[in-house]
């Protein structure tokens, strides 16, 4: 707004491009490696990185463009590239953190996840539906990288009883159908003929 800011074009435009290749590089790195570790912090920081990159990406070109404007009719442009490519690329990455954002609030806050609670639901009613049970409760929740999933099934009372190995057969069954097994998923699986217990 007071006129600009003169730039030394030259160094800028190396400043941006040794920052760029950085940032692209451990964006690349983060993203690689995290598909083995599969962490939300390090995804979180390659998205940084990625937003770093495009941030400077646009500063390049805005540099480069002052830097050839030099010598003509639009020389009067090149104290405003700086402010005018900063105050647009700001505006675009602006949104970027907010699936980031809502997603830790709803990690936060317990939100259930609709399609992970859709999956528990359809193989909850599949059990229900081949042992005649009388219907199931289930609470879902992911918490960070884990799914905690309790699952009560309703049993007729005067079932004739069944062995202790075939309930754990069904449970089994269950975690097979539900998928995920490993650290991240606590799974809990109780039968009941007393409904407030699943309450």
């Amino acid at each position: 707004m007071s006129g600009g800011r003169v730039l030394s074009f030259d160094l800028a435009i190396a400043y941006a491009a040794v920052t760029l290749v950085a940032a692209v590089g451990m964006a690349t790195y983060d993203t690689q490696q995290n598909r083995r570790i599969k962490s939300g912090f390090l995804a979180l920081d390659a998205k940084a990185w990625m937003v770093s990159a495009a941030l400077t990406g646009a500063l390049l070109v805005a540099f480069v463009f002052g830097w050839a404007i030099q010598g003509t009719r639009l020389e009067w442009l090149s104290p405003y590239v700086d402010p005018a490519a900063l105050a647009i690329v700001c505006i675009a990455v602006l949104p970027m953190p907010v699936p980031t954002v809502r997603q830790a609030l709803a990690d936060i806050l317990l939100v259930t996840p609709a399609g992970l609670k859709a999956q528990v639901d359809e193989v909850a009613a599949q059990v229900v539906a081949r042992y005649g049970f009388m219907g199931y409760r289930a609470y879902v929740a992911r918490v960070g990288r884990g799914r905690q999933i309790e699952l009560f099934f309703i049993v007729p009372r005067g079932q004739s009883p069944r062995p202790l190995e075939d309930w754990d057969r069904i449970r089994d069954e269950i975690g097979l159908l539900i998928g995920g097994e490993g650290p991240d998923r606590w799974l809990t699986i109780a039968f009941t003929t007393d409904i407030e217990w699943a309450e």
